[in-house]
């Protein structure tokens, strides 16, 4: 039996050094195990064929029986392109390619017959084919190809002739290679409680299904297993942790929280504030290393609730630390519990990357003498020459930009390591949270302060822009400010910074009183830092921005967020972007801003947004309108490890099934002694080796 990991895919017939390069680049696929393990996305029922006269444009893919009765080349240059005409007897349709023309012609033959396969559009009146799959008759057996699987594949693959109909037929030479069952990779206990599919049966129907149902079984077995492991690894590591550090006592409630509360306490706190408080206290009192996730809207009093949490650190003589993503963000939390700590004699200090020289030093010999009680700083707090006497308690801001490895350097300033309380404002699916912070308890802050009102979000279509500048023109007059984002994605990133430009130069035009600035991430850090001064200061009336703006900054006499093309941003980013509005007690407008032409989901997206601003219900529809494929999109990259087929949103059921079945064996097997599960810990560590980020997990 071969070795499928080993062995290197350039040996497989018809891939060769060339291909196999292109398929390293664009796929990552190296070994014959890569390629197996490179699932189809979609399946197309292949076993009827229809007649030329019975298609429209209307159709999904289809197949015909005929021949071609010529061939023709038209354009010149570039515009190059050859149609093939193609007939079964009872219609003409036309093939066409716009590329590899002298491959075409010298691969097919008129007057034979063969089965086409593609999706039929209407061109001048003509039913045109592009780029059709082409097989000789006899050579293609109609009743076994039943499901035909297809695969995701470039542009630069295209070229390559890769396309899905070329990785099939790799695809079908290796699994035809693999006589003798593969090793198995869950334990046969597991196999015979949950009624899964072998190993081999499931990779060989997940590609070539004979029917619906064997395919469903082998999807199951296949998430099942990619899911389970991704629990047993963070149960594994987050029980380990537990094993190993104990974490520091905060036993009493003192004076510096008691006068806090009584003095500085700046409004009521709500209940979900109190709840969560509670649960902070009773975690850091137990003797465990506190370890908890705090979700909560913006605007929901988050940073009110840390800062309470690490009052309770300094009355129990440790220091706390708040980290930030950005160094704006930084700074806003300084000047926040600078203002709330008022009057009190607590030495909070800033540490960023531009605070050099004596500054510096003196804030970090505080550190060591104990005399600097809280320290707020960009992830330069977790550099080695910053040391502290005695840290207690650390809060992260927005934990997806800050993985578990930083999480664990700063577990290694002590001996011990501090309480950690993980911040974010982008509400995260109970699903989801599971996975990529399995390891963290979870608190909720529900409710908003009292006096905030809630914002007014509408839909309007980039017709009605000139009552829309009015409206705006009338905030800007009563005094308050306005942002307007366009988006930017990677792949269309010129096209983007050139929509923003415009966009720019337009707002100029339209409100010449105003002061403009504008913010995207391809400026130096200084360069956006001092535009987005001029805003936060409230020197701009207008903030022209891409999506840079997500996280953090708070301006809260900005009171209308302007989301240009919003069809092309998830629920989640446009969440969080109307999140920037409605800080302070004046009432707030989101517009998002599309043209006519909209699909059904983005139709969705927008009437979700406009019916409701309660984050987990947009998260929980996100998710679920998304599928799996956008999870690790361009857009929204949160999810750090690549999972190849179970997809969160919608294995929602059987990612809570396997992790309770994870739960079990970790809770008696810790050891891993027991012989029934050797393979389950022998396929973990195997995972950890190979190309799964895993560390972004744990």
């Amino acid at each position: 039996m071969f070795d499928l990991v080993t062995r290197d895919i350039k040996f497989i017939s018809g891939v060769g050094p060339q291909r196999a390069a292109v398929l390293n680049k664009e796929l990552g696929i190296y070994s014959l195990h890569d390629l197996i393990y490179y699932f189809p996305y979609k399946y197309v029922d292949r076993s009827r064929i229809y007649y030329i006269h019975e298609i429209d444009g209307n159709m999904p893919y289809i197949q015909l029986k005929g021949e071609i009765l010529g061939f023709e080349a038209i354009g010149e240059g570039r515009q190059r392109r050859l149609t093939a005409h193609f007939s079964d007897g009872t219609g003409v349709v036309d093939l066409v390619w716009f590329q590899g023309i002298k491959y075409i012609l010298g691969k097919y033959k008129l007057h034979e017959e063969y089965i086409i396969f593609g999706k039929p559009t209407v061109f001048n009146g003509r039913i045109n084919v592009a780029h059709p799959d082409i097989d000789k008759s006899d050579e293609l057996k109609l009743s076994s190809v039943g499901l035909q699987p297809y695969y995701n594949t470039t542009e630069k693959m295209k070229r390559s002739f890769l396309n899905s109909h070329a990785i099939e037929k790799m695809m079908a030479t290796v699994i035809q290679q693999i006589q003798e069952p593969l090793p198995e990779t869950l334990s046969p206990k597991l196999l015979a409680e949950h009624h899964l599919m072998p190993l081999t049966e499931a990779l060989r129907n997940i590609h070539f299904p004979a029917n619906p149902d064997l395919l469903r079984r082998a999807q199951y077995r296949l998430k099942f297993e990619e899911l389970f492991y991704v629990q047993l690894n963070i149960l594994r590591y987050a029980k380990d942790r537990q094993r190993r550090y104990r974490g520091y006592v905060f036993e009493k409630v003192g004076d510096v929280f008691n006068t806090f509360y009584a003095k500085n306490l700046p409004f009521q706190l709500t209940g979900a504030q109190k709840r969560v408080l509670k649960e902070i206290r009773n975690d850091v009192g137990s003797g465990r290393q506190m370890n908890r996730l705090l979700q909560g809207d913006v605007g929901s009093g988050k940073t009110l609730v840390a800062l309470m949490s690490m009052l309770l650190a300094l009355d129990n003589g440790y220091q706390a630390c708040m980290m930030a993503p950005t160094e704006i963000l930084a700074n806003q939390h300084y000047e926040t519990i600078k203002e709330l700590l008022f009057g009190m004699d607590i030495r909070v200090e800033l540490l960023t990357g531009s605070i050099k020289g004596k500054k510096r030093e003196a804030i970090l010999s505080g550190l060591l003498t104990g005399d600097v009680h809280i320290l707020i700083g960009t992830h330069a707090v977790i550099e080695d020459t910053v040391n502290f006497s005695s840290l207690g308690f650390v809060v992260i801001d927005e934990q997806h930009r800050f993985g578990v490895a930083q999480r664990a350097r700063l577990w290694s300033k002590n001996n011990q390591p501090p309480h950690v309380l993980v911040m974010t404002a982008t509400p995260i699916p109970r699903t989801l949270a599971m996975t990529l912070y399995g390891d963290l308890d979870v608190s909720v802050i529900d409710e908003l302060p009292p006096g905030r009102k809630p914002i007014t979000t509408v839909h309007q279509f980039d017709n009605r822009r000139e009552s829309m500048y009015r409206s705006v023109q009338k905030q800007i007059d009563e005094g308050r400010q306005v942002y307007i984002v366009y988006p930017l994605i990677k792949e269309s990133e010129k096209i983007d910074l050139k929509n923003l430009e415009e966009g720019y130069q337009h707002i100029l035009e339209e409100f010449p009183k105003c002061k403009v600035c504008k913010v995207h991430g391809k400026m130096k850090p200084t360069e956006k830092d001092e535009q987005m001064q001029l805003f936060v200061s409230g020197e701009a009336q207008i903030m022209v921005a891409t999506t840079v703006i997500e996280v953090g900054v708070n301006v809260p006499n900005a009171s209308v967020m302007i989301i240009e093309n919003a069809e092309r941003f998830g629920l989640s980013q446009l969440h969080q972007l109307r999140g920037r509005v409605g800080r302070g007690a004046e009432q707030s407008y989101c517009i998002l801003v599309t043209n006519y032409k909209l699909t059904e989901d983005t139709r969705k997206r927008l009437e979700i947004m406009v019916r409701t601003n309660d984050g987990f219900e947009i998260a929980e529809a996100d998710l679920k309108l998304r599928g799996p494929g956008d999870l690790e999109g361009t857009q929204q990259s949160g999810v750090a490890f690549d999972l190849k087929i179970a997809d969160i949103a919608r294995d929602g059921q059987l990612l809570q099934y396997v992790r309770s079945i994870a739960e079990e064996i970790v809770e008696h097997d810790f050891a891993a002694q027991n012989p029934e599960n050797e393979i389950l810990w022998r396929q973990l560590k195997a995972l950890r080796k190979t190309n799964v980020n895993w560390a972004a997990i744990s």
